[in-house]
């Protein structure tokens, strides 16, 4: 089992006819030795491994701050693929509302275009209504006139005359 501090620290040797034992100093510095030897050791394997640890968390930490990076690139992207679309968007009902507010108002001059034409061919109809009844009546009145029985007895007259003098 390896020393402790402790143990170095309490070490006590005991004395011989000139002071500590010499052997069993050396013996408890050849354990000292060995001890921090492995400690040294050890200290290095570690020391390695944490590197190696620390160049992988390094690594670790690149991917994810290259990871977070392309989240935040992406959710920009995201952001900004939404915003376009919402203008497009916009724009497309606009374009649509002026197409209708157009068609309606085309509409809406056709149809008074349309209503005048209705009034004036009602207009022209009422004319020509009034100017046949006109001309109507005044065929009757032609009809109804003295002046067709003059004219019937003279053609007849004339008739008689002509076909008496052929004879």
């Amino acid at each position: 089992m390896p020393l402790t501090p402790l143990d170095i620290h309490n070490k006590e040797f005991s004395r011989g006819f000139r002071g500590y034992d010499e052997d069993e100093v050396n013996d408890f510095l050849d354990q000292v030795i060995k001890d921090y030897e492995t400690l040294i050791h050890d200290k290095k394997v570690l020391e390695e491994k944490v590197h190696k640890l620390e160049e992988r968390l390094g690594h670790f930490s690149n991917i994810e701050e290259t990871l977070n990076k392309s989240i935040l690139v992406a959710q920009e992207t995201a952001e900004d693929v939404k915003q376009n679309a919402t203008k497009e968007a916009k724009l497309i009902v606009k374009e649509a509302e002026k197409n209708a507010d157009r068609i309606i108002n085309e509409s809406l001059s056709k149809s008074r275009k349309i209503a005048l034409d209705i009034e004036e061919l009602k207009k022209q109809a009422s004319v020509y209504r009034t100017r046949f009844r006109m001309l109507i009546e005044a065929q009757l009145e032609l009809l109804k006139n003295d002046e067709w029985d003059k004219l019937s007895e003279t053609m007849e007259d004339g008739e008689l005359e002509a076909a008496s003098s052929g004879e």
